[in-house]
């Protein structure tokens, strides 16, 4: 009898996204995602623009009041948000 080294689907999609470079953008992809489900649908509707650059998250907001309130929230958001895709994807989040 020999031995078979079983690996679960899960396993062979992450290590193959893993080697084509693709994990980190899909991540990136399910964060921004997650931002209308974390956040709440009100501040969501006054978000225009969201982009990942260098570990930051970068929102366009429309409402300056919105804007103050969120920039002292900032690692509140942060930690949600990672904990929403299951890892450390962002380090901190700005607001324009």
């Amino acid at each position: 009898m020999f031995k078979r080294d079983v690996k679960s689907i899960k396993e062979l999609i992450l290590k193959n996204l893993r080697a084509q470079g693709l994990e980190m953008p899909l991540q990136q992809k399910r964060l921004i995602d997650a931002w209308p489900v974390v956040m709440g649908d009100m501040i969501a509707n006054y978000t225009s623009n969201l982009y990942i650059r260098n570990q930051t998250l970068w929102v366009h907001l429309t409402s300056p009041a919105l804007r103050a309130d969120l920039m002292m929230m900032r690692q509140q958001i942060v930690k949600k948000l990672n904990d929403a895709v299951g890892s450390q994807v962002i380090a901190d989040v700005q607001f324009r």
